[in-house]
């Protein structure tokens, strides 16, 4: 039996603690919701809970078109606009952006650059672009640390198209170049082979 009280106090705090446990039909609008939904809340004379969105739609009930709730908690769908920007950093990752631009990876991802760059904005605080050079920049910095290639290779394998930009990137980040890294490296590596 589900506590009608509990549940509707759930609801108007929108608890997502309850998100996929309980949803919420509406009798008035012959809608079910999440309890997360951010519509208006109903009044508890128009509320009745179920366990599950299947029992919301056995007994006559279609899901909202805002909380998606016949999708199930952390899915792809419910997730909604994340989704493409969790797409976009796996490309970015894999250096989507080091051999194109902006425009490629929304083609990809199937959506328009400027809504790209607003759902980045959205979610992250940052452009693509801005996320590209950190990745490109923590790539560089795992390579100076770990293997000893000359900077123009570090700068190709990183995803920078020059040497000259890698070192530009460090120095704004770091207030150092990338060589200094290199030099914080090797004498580490130096002290530990004289303590073996």
């Amino acid at each position: 039996m589900l506590d009608f009280d509990a549940h509707y106090d759930a609801l108007r705090r929108r608890d997502a603690t309850l998100d996929g446990v309980i949803f919420v039909a509406v009798r008035t609008t012959g809608v079910y919701c999440r309890p997360v939904c951010p519509a208006r809340t109903p009044l508890a004379r128009n509320v009745t809970f179920y366990r599950s969105a299947a029992a919301a739609e056995h007994a006559g009930f279609r899901p909202c078109l805002r909380c998606r709730p016949e999708t199930a908690p952390f899915c792809p769908a419910w997730k909604g606009s994340r989704t493409t920007v969790e797409r976009a950093l796996a490309l970015i990752e894999k250096g989507e952006l080091d051999r194109g631009g902006v425009e490629r990876l929304a083609e990809r991802l199937g959506v328009g650059a400027r809504h790209l760059a607003r759902l980045f904005a959205q979610h992250l605080d940052a452009s693509p672009l801005q996320v590209a050079l950190s990745i490109r920049v923590q790539r560089a910095k795992r390579l100076l640390d770990s293997i000893d290639l000359p900077m123009a290779a570090v700068a190709e394998r990183s995803g920078f198209s020059s040497t000259r930009r890698m070192s530009t990137a460090f120095t704004r980040l770091y207030g150092c170049p990338p060589s200094a890294f290199r030099r914080k490296a090797e004498a580490s590596r130096l002290q530990h082979r004289r303590v073996r």
